[in-house]
């Protein structure tokens, strides 16, 4: 007997939906129909208004801080679960809680791991996320999970840039990996920052390694939230000589007075996904989707083909 692939179902969660709509127009399919029900104290309860027995899902998600974004995943999943899914695909476009992927002091939670527990015991059979804070959290998980890189995204736009004497630059040491596989696929020079915290989200110092006198730097990280490390960043290397500054960085988070803090900078330009979605309050940013990767790797997924070819890095 052949075995019989059913067509696959795209759902999203309530603050994916913009994002949600775009993947499944690329992917080819229409957005499934799910209702939010909300109680009078917060309490809320998602419902899916078509059957989904017997089918592979996609539920369309990033989990950011509130905690509300992981809840309604994690309360998404286990509906598919008890409304006997064959297979649920937890698409993570921001894997959010993923800083803390490590005790780095006594007494405190590892909430990457938590999350990624709480998502499989909802019932999720596959992950797929980008551009994880830190890629061990992929050994979190009992259940396959394909890590995109935004790069796939990235390069091409900065190739098209054009610009000369190009060099790239990681905001901190734990970016460096990062930053040397931009620079690999671009032929680029490397720098580094390195920098001392005060506490979270306060940088008490920071220092470049390297010269970035007459180049045109590009920051690569993978996330931006309060805006600080690369405006304190961009600022440092233009004072030591650098012709423009532009960053790229994978989740706009872009909390507290972040932009603010852009608009301040001397960053050309931050460049982003709309992984999350983004307030449009500064010229300086460009948002560049991530409907199209996830599209393509969904497809494949659904139809066991190889993905590799979507990893760019």
């Amino acid at each position: 007997m052949p075995i019989v692939v059913t067509e696959a179902k795209i759902f999203a969660c309530t603050q994916s939906k913009v994002l949600g709509e775009k993947i499944a127009k690329a992917y080819g399919a229409k957005l499934g129909k799910v209702i939010t029900s909300t109680y009078s104290d917060g309490e809320f309860q998602p419902s899916y208004e078509e059957s989904i027995r017997g089918a592979r899902i996609f539920i369309i998600g990033s989990t950011n801080p509130g905690p509300e974004n992981l809840m309604e995943m994690l309360l998404m999943i286990d509906a598919a679960k008890r409304a006997s899914a064959r297979h649920i695909t937890a698409v993570l476009p921001y894997f959010g809680w993923a800083r803390q992927d490590r005790k780095d002091k006594p007494r405190v939670p590892i909430a990457a791991k938590l999350v990624a527990k709480m998502l499989e015991a909802a019932g999720a059979t596959r992950i797929i996320t980008m551009d994880l804070h830190a890629d061990q959290i992929q050994g979190f998980f009992e259940k396959p999970v394909d890590h995109l890189f935004a790069s796939t995204i990235f390069l091409p736009y900065l190739r098209s840039l054009n610009l000369p004497n190009l060099t790239i630059a990681s905001p901190d040491m734990g970016g460096s990996k990062r930053a040397y596989a931009y620079s690999k696929a671009l032929k680029s020079d490397v720098v580094i920052c390195y920098k001392q915290r005060a506490k979270a989200n306060v940088i008490s110092h920071m220092e470049l390694i390297g010269d970035v006198t007459g180049k045109n730097v590009v920051l690569v990280d993978d996330m931006v939230d309060t805006a600080g490390t690369l405006a304190k960043a961009a600022d440092l290397m233009m004072e030591r000589g650098a012709l423009s500054v532009r960053a790229i960085c994978t989740h706009p988070i872009l909390s507290g007075d972040a932009y603010k803090k852009l608009e301040n900078s001397k960053l050309e330009e931050l460049i982003v996904t709309d992984s999350i979605p983004v307030k449009p309050l500064s010229d300086k940013i460009r948002v560049l989707s991530c409907a199209d990767l996830f599209a393509q790797v969904m497809d494949k997924v659904h139809n066991n083909t190889s993905i590799s070819s979507s990893f760019v890095m």
